[in-house]
This record gives structure tokens, sequence and C-alpha cells, in this order.
């Protein structure tokens, strides 16, 4: 892998001001009355404007819950992408982050797709610039270039392949078999665990989540004398230190049909805190438990939750459908190009 310290070292300073920038943009916590005032204007402008309402696992279980009541869709980004193409409502609002409003628009470029904010990003889309990483793929043109779908809209045209955690391992398993070497980005611990899986020949862009890099292997093991009959839940964008712990790891959707067939009554779970929603809805019975991270309060960069996730609130949904702001544009001639690898993709697993 050829990328210059000082290269990375820029790359990092922008997650940083970014991530700061993120936590200062947090809506402030709302009282229920205010809370059901507003669902029930949600409720009503989606029918007015034949809108639905798309929700990340990770965003707030409020805004889970609403997307859930009012016919929407709570899922992982692939599923988001799917289901937005799919469904018959002129809008679409995403709550989540910029890339996944990006991919919605790329697979329905007639519909409007709307944010609560265009501010919410991804530690792995800012550290994976299109100019740099073009570059870096220019290095070697042997490759298939396979990129995660936590990317920019112009990173996705410059790729061949477009992956989602929950359907990485089989197309890099598929491409292997077919003899191809592959250049992937921008997760550095996901690629590693993909290539310990499938001994594909991968060169990687150092790049990494926030939120999963600050899960820590010595705090997990710490955590499991404690609760020594837990089963162990990991998102593979977690460093390999977590991975080798892991009971079962996997996507958020992989993570949830873990703790739901898995007959552990008690799980520690090592991704973004806003998958428990889903989790205790399905399994009442069962208790999840945060994985350490490296720091705590005022020391901790995520403290198990996205800060760009958190940015979504009902506050700036109702003002997104109400004025019609923060409309998702991708410039056509990037959108035709980034179609083709999300094509790839979606067909994969049609």
């Amino acid at each position: 892998m050829r990328l210059g310290s000082n290269l990375m070292n820029t790359i990092e300073d922008r997650v940083l001001v970014q991530e700061y920038l993120a936590h200062e943009r947090i809506p402030k916590e709302i009282e229920v009355d205010k809370q059901n005032e507003l669902k029930a204007k949600i409720k009503a402008l989606l029918k007015q404007k034949n809108a639905v309402l798309v929700a990340h696992y990770y965003t707030d279980h409020v805004i889970q819950s609403l997307a859930e009541e009012t016919g929407g869709c709570v899922s992982d980004s692939l599923e988001m992408a799917r289901f937005g193409r799919n469904h018959a409502a002129e809008t679409l609002v995403v709550a989540g982050v910029k890339f996944m409003g990006e991919t919605a628009k790329i697979l329905s470029p007639e519909k409007t797709i709307l944010m609560p904010t265009l501010e919410a990003t991804c530690s792995l889309d800012i550290g994976c610039p299109i100019d740099e990483f073009s570059a870096f793929c220019d290095q070697y043109p042997d490759h298939t270039v396979v990129v995660y779908a936590n990317t920019s809209a112009a990173v996705k045209a410059r790729a061949d392949w477009v992956v989602t955690s929950s359907i990485a391992l089989e197309i890099v398993e598929y491409l292997d078999r077919k003899g191809e070497k592959i250049l992937w980005g921008p997760d550095k611990h996901l690629g590693h665990y993909i290539q310990s899986q499938t001994g594909a020949e991968m060169v990687m862009w150092d790049g990494a989540c926030i939120v999963h890099e600050e899960f820590k292997g010595q705090g997990l093991n710490e955590l499991k004398n404690i609760y020594p009959d837990a089963a162990i839940l990991v998102h593979p964008e977690s460093p390999q230190s977590m991975v080798e712990l892991a009971d079962a790891v996997g996507s958020t959707t992989q993570l949830i049909q873990a703790s739901q067939t898995m007959q552990n009554d008690t799980f520690i779970v090592a991704t973004d805190n806003g998958i428990f929603y889903k989790m205790q809805q399905l399994s009442p019975e069962k208790t999840f438990i945060e994985a350490p991270t490296a720091g705590s309060g005022a020391s901790c960069r995520s403290c198990a939750h996205c800060p760009w996730m958190a940015m979504n609130g009902l506050e700036n949904i109702y003002e997104a459908l109400m004025e019609g702001e923060n409309e998702v544009h991708v410039e056509a001639r990037l959108s035709d190009a980034a179609l083709k690898p999300l094509r790839r993709m979606l067909d994969f697993k049609a």
C-alpha cells in the first residue's frame, strides 16, 4: 500500500474537524409532548407529499419507530437503497448519513430525496477523498476496485463494484474465484477481515470508522469476565482484536439475526448502540450490553454512537418535509457512472 504519511495525516485532520462539528450540531433532546406533536405533523406531511421515511439502524429509536409506524423502512444501507428504489413514493426522506441519500438519488433519480441534514457524513467517506483515492487506484491498474457503500458518489463512480458489509464477503469470494486481484477501500478493518476469510489478494486504502475503531479487545475481555455467559457480537469494521473474540461477526442485519437465533440470554455488542432498539424490539427477553470503547465521557470520541447519525432528529425531519429543505442532488455524469457498480451489487443479491 503506497499511501504517504503526510496524506493520511491530512485526511485524519479532516475527519477530526468534521467530527467536532457534528458533535456541536446534535439536536437537543425534546420532551415527550413535543415529540408526539412533531410525529403527528410528520405523519401528516408524509401522506400529503406522497413521501416515505427510510431510516438506518443507527438513528435514534424515536426515528426508527416513526419509520415503522408510517410504512417506511428501518434497515442497513443495502436494504434502505433497495426499499427506496422499489417504493411507489415520489419523495424519500433518508434518515442516516449523506452517502445514503446520494445512493438513494443515484438509484431513484426521478424521485425527490430529502435528508434531515446534509451535514451528516461519515468518517469513512471523509477519509476517502476522490482525488487521492483515484491516484491510489491508478497505481494498481490490474486490480478490480471494490468500495464500501460508505463513500461519496464520486468514489463509487471510480469503482468496479460497490458493496455493503452484509454482502462484501460474498462478492470478494466471487471475484477471487475468478482470479481477480482486489483494490479495497476505504475501511481497512473490514478489508482485513474479508481477506482473512477469503484469502483474496487485496491492497487496501487506510480508512476506519470512528465508532468501531474505538472498540478495544482488552476492555472486551474484562467485560466478558463479568458476563461469562454472554455472546459477543462484532461488526467487521472493528479492529482485529475485537473480531478474534467474537462469537458472531456480521453486518447490522446479520448481528440482529444472530441476537435472535443464538441461545444466549445476554449479548455484548460491538457496533453503534442505535442497533439496540431493533435488537430489544425483536428479543425483549434478552439483555444487550455495549462493548467498551477506548475512552469514556469527555475522553471518548464516539462512545459507541456515531455523531453524524445523531444529527438526525424529529425537528429537522419535519423541517425537511415542510420546507423541502436539504434535497440531495448528484451530478448526472457521476450518477450514471456510480449506478453501474451499485447495480452490480443489487443484481448480485437480487
